[in-house]
């Protein structure tokens, strides 16, 4: 998979890679996976942890964190009764992260601000359903 791009050339995207990149900031595209993976930038957690930290039923926390290791963002390993979750990639996510940091820092409101995917049209979508 190939998704380069230099400074003046064009964006060279293999459509594999374009397709596999979207999938991956889809599995970013909840404000509580985000969250989930900031907890767990900080040591590993357990779902109830989670929940606890979260303020979300333990449902739903569950969910979101069969979708981050459906995706290869964290590993769970049996602890007792319970499953311990962690960041299966750490650095990769944390280069990630701070990248998209600097980007928003360079965008300010123009993201929530986008009436296609920006928080209006994300709230909308959601009153929506």
């Amino acid at each position: 998979m190939t998704m380069t791009a230099g400074p003046r050339d064009a964006v060279l995207l293999d459509e594999t890679a374009l397709d596999a990149a979207a999938c991956l900031f889809r599995g970013f595209g909840d404000p509580s996976r985000l969250t989930i993976l900031r907890h767990l930038a900080l040591g590993e957690h357990r779902v109830v942890d989670l929940t606890e930290h979260l303020g979300l039923a333990q449902s739903t926390v569950s969910q979101h964190l069969a979708c981050l290791r459906d995706c290869g963002l964290v590993r769970s390993r049996r602890e007792g009764r319970a499953s311990v979750f962690t960041l299966a990639h750490p650095e990769a996510l944390t280069d990630l992260l701070g990248a998209a940091e600097r980007l928003l820092a360079r965008t300010g409101d123009a993201v929530t601000l986008c009436p296609a995917s920006g928080a209006a049209a994300t709230h909308a979508g959601a009153t929506a359903s």
